[in-house]
Formats: C-alpha cells, sequence, structure tokens
C-alpha cells in the first residue's frame, strides 16, 4: 500500500491527474486480465489522454459559446429529407473550414438550421479548430457600441480570430445602416481568410430589404457566396412535431425558399 500512495503521489507531482485516480482500479484489471507491464501502462497512459483531450474540447466549447451541445448523430435527416445527408456527411469531413469555404443554412424556424451549425462546429472543435458561436443581434450590438467608442478594430479581432465563425438568426430583424456597413466590413474581412457558418429565415431575394440597401447586400452575398456552399431546408419545425403528433396543430404547408 506503501507503494501504491507512492506512485499515486508522483503521479499527482507530473500532474497525471486522472491517472492517479483510476491507479488502484485499472491495477486490480491488470491483474485479473493478466496485463503485461506495458500493457497496464499503455492503457493508464490512454485514460490520462482521453480525459485531457475531453477536457479540452470542452474548454473550447465554452469558450465557443456554443448555446447547447448537438451532434450531427442527432439530427434526424428522415423529418426534413430536404436536407442531403451526404452533402452534411461531406461538410463534416471540415474540408470547408481548411479552404475557408463558407455555409448558408436557409430555411423557416425550427426545421434545424442552427443544429446542423453547432454540430459542425462541435466536429471542428473536435479536430482542434477554433470557433465562435454569436446571434447577428449580439453581434451586431457588440460591433456598434466598438465603433462608437473608437475600439472597432480590436473588437473585430474577436471575430476574426476563430477558424469557424457562426452567425445564427440573420433575418429576424431588419439592419440599420450602420450595422450594415458593420456587417459587410466583417463578411469582407474573413473572405478568403476563414469559414462562416450562417442560419437565415430570408430568401437571398429578401435581403435587399433586410440590408435596406440592395447593392450592399448583394456585395455580402458575394462574399459570402462565391466560396460558399448553400443548403435550402424546407419543412416542419422540430418544435412543433410532437404536438403535430399528437393532433395539437394541423400539419403547416410547407414553406420553400428560393435564393
Amino acid at each position: 500500500m506503501l507503494e501504491l500512495e507512492k506512485v499515486r503521489s508522483q503521479l499527482t507531482e507530473l500532474k497525471l491527474h486522472t491517472a492517479a485516480e483510476i491507479l488502484e482500479s485499472r491495477l486490480q484489471t491488470a491483474s485479473q486480465k493478466e496485463f503485461t507491464y506495458v500493457a497496464f501502462l499503455a492503457e493508464l497512459l490512454q485514460e490520462e489522454i482521453s480525459h485531457r483531450r475531453q477536457r479540452h474540447i470542452q474548454t473550447q466549447v465554452q469558450r465557443a459559446r456554443l448555446p447547447y451541445q448537438k451532434t450531427l448523430e442527432e439530427f434526424d435527416f428522415s423529418f426534413q429529407p430536404s436536407v442531403d445527408k451526404r452533402v452534411i456527411d461531406e461538410f463534416a469531413t471540415l474540408g470547408f473550414i481548411r479552404e475557408a469555404f463558407n455555409i448558408v443554412f436557409l430555411g423557416p424556424p425550427g426545421v434545424g438550421k442552427s443544429h446542423l451549425a453547432v454540430a459542425l462546429a462541435m466536429r471542428a472543435l473536435k479536430e482542434g479548430y477554433s470557433a465562435y458561436f454569436v446571434t447577428v443581434t449580439e453581434l451586431l450590438e457588440d460591433l456598434r457600441r466598438a465603433h462608437a467608442e473608437n475600439k472597432l478594430d480590436i473588437r473585430m479581432r474577436k471575430y476574426l480570430r476563430p477558424k469557424l465563425l457562426l452567425i445564427d438568426e440573420v433575418g429576424y430583424w431588419p439592419f440599420g445602416r450602420e450595422e450594415a456597413n458593420l456587417f459587410f466590413q466583417l463578411v469582407s474581412t474573413r473572405y478568403e481568410h476563414g469559414s462562416i457558418i450562417l442560419t437565415s429565415n430570408k430568401s437571398f431575394a429578401e435581403w435587399g430589404e433586410l440590408f435596406g440597401d440592395p447593392v450592399l447586400a448583394s456585395a455580402v452575398l458575394d462574399r459570402l457566396l462565391h466560396h460558399g456552399h448553400i443548403v435550402n431546408i424546407r419543412g416542419q419545425s422540430y418544435r412543433l412535431r410532437e404536438k403535430i403528433r399528437a393532433g395539437v396543430y394541423g400539419s403547416p404547408r410547407e414553406t420553400v425558399m428560393t435564393s
């Protein structure tokens, strides 16, 4: 027991905290399964590595400010047949990040746009890419305040630094002139340098009205879509699915968005 405590203390001193915690149980397992010394050590260290990796991912998720944790495996493709799983699986290889391409998810509320965006961000974080999530309202308020305080360049770096920037809920509120210009600056600066995943409930034909300036809207779309992929989701809301099944609501008419 003295030797066990000594080894546990040494592991703790080396900051191998997980290995120290599980040392005794893994020794028992190794004895029962007649592991070699090397096999026992390999398993102990693998547990430490796995725990550290998971802890690192959780830290990155917090820094990314993801609103929740969702995976692609949790997305119900059968409920949204307009979403091609093969396309999403291709996105999941993260080639779009390596090539600084963008993804735009279009569709009515509740069809899974944010779920897919967050799930791809989770995949990116697990593969070591940096990511940051922000709603367009929060983004523009932050940039507008920074501009008023003459700190725009400093604040803009917060949204330029991540390899993947998620901008959620574009289209629920129209942009003011200053907001539209700030949004254009961000998209233009990230162009060909970092990827954006953007979700919107508005078709591209409506972006001129959204921005209050068709020319500016066209300039934003030009940069978003030059190296970009569009996923147009047509279907029912996940949030209403159970109520529809229970007969509380009738099945809403499918919305088709065009660009």
